[in-house]
């Protein structure tokens, strides 16, 4: 199940984390990867394995603020693999300086606002419209875009990040939409918390523990946990799925507010 053999993918933010992690996956099932980041020698560390263990992999350094760039992008994939079948969108803007500025409405800069729906939401628009004539002339293919579950809830910081998420939801079911007769297939994941490695080094303990009590599986999630689901989408085994988001965040916006603290209460209480 969930082979790829004979597909090419094309998964953008791919020299760490949930991009690295979903390049490995597809690879391993058989897919040829074009790892692309805004950080190339990232995506070449990531793409080392890859080759390592047989599998087909090239780099590209792609800043999807830049049109061109994203366009060559496409264009590279189809040199050397000659077709496309799958697009994971799931490069965003994260740096520390962005995200330290990214806070509520009040205190938003237009900057801050136009440089994140850029990258996060424009990015992904573009790669899809280069990506999706090339999936139609071989009559379809699957374009994955990661979300969050934070583009579906109120939160009191990354007010700008939080509505790029939730614009790139609704892309997706346009997507979806105009283009599912012709064989093509889009769909989000939706990650919570999600220990990459730079989350466990920039991650304050603090944070940690709130959202972990707030989940209600017994860890956080991984790169892997996501990559799993990206590698079931990509597949012919999700032949009849699209226009769909897939939230993978250990159930934590599936309950109540204040799950946490009802916990505690009622484990504490007598019998």
């Amino acid at each position: 199940m969930f082979r790829l053999d004979g597909k090419t993918a094309i998964v953008t933010g791919a020299g760490g984390g949930i991009g690295a992690a979903t390049a490995a996956a597809l690879a391993e099932q058989g897919a040829s990867v074009l790892l692309a980041d805004i950080d190339l020698e990232a995506a070449e560390r990531a793409a080392e394995p890859i080759r390592a263990a047989g599998g087909r992999a090239i780099t590209a350094h792609v800043d999807l603020a830049e049109e061109a760039a994203i366009r060559a992008m496409i264009e590279a994939a189809l040199d050397a693999f000659g077709r496309l079948d799958i697009l994971h969108n799931n490069a965003a803007d994260q740096s520390a300086a962005l995200t330290a500025r990214d806070g509520d409405i009040e205190a938003m800069e237009a900057e801050v606002w136009d440089r994140v729906f850029l990258v996060n939401a424009r990015g992904t628009m573009l790669a899809s419209k280069y990506a999706l004539p090339h999936m139609v002339r071989r009559g379809g293919g699957s374009i994955i875009n990661t979300a969050s579950n934070l583009g579906l809830q109120g939160n009191i910081i990354q007010a700008a990040y939080s509505a790029s998420k939730a614009a790139i939801l609704q892309l997706t079911r346009s997507v979806a939409a105009s283009h599912g007769k012709q064989g093509v297939r889009c769909n989000a994941v939706s990650p919570g918390l999600t220990l990459s490695p730079a989350a466990l080094q920039n991650l304050p303990a603090a944070l940690r523990n709130i959202v972990e009590a707030e989940t209600l599986t017994p860890y956080l999630g991984e790169p892997r946990d996501i990559a799993g689901l990206v590698v079931f989408l990509a597949s012919d085994d999700a032949r009849y799925v699209t226009g769909q988001n897939f939230i993978a965040d250990g159930g934590t916006s599936s309950h109540i507010p204040g799950i946490a603290p009802l916990r505690a209460l009622f484990s504490s209480a007598p019998s």
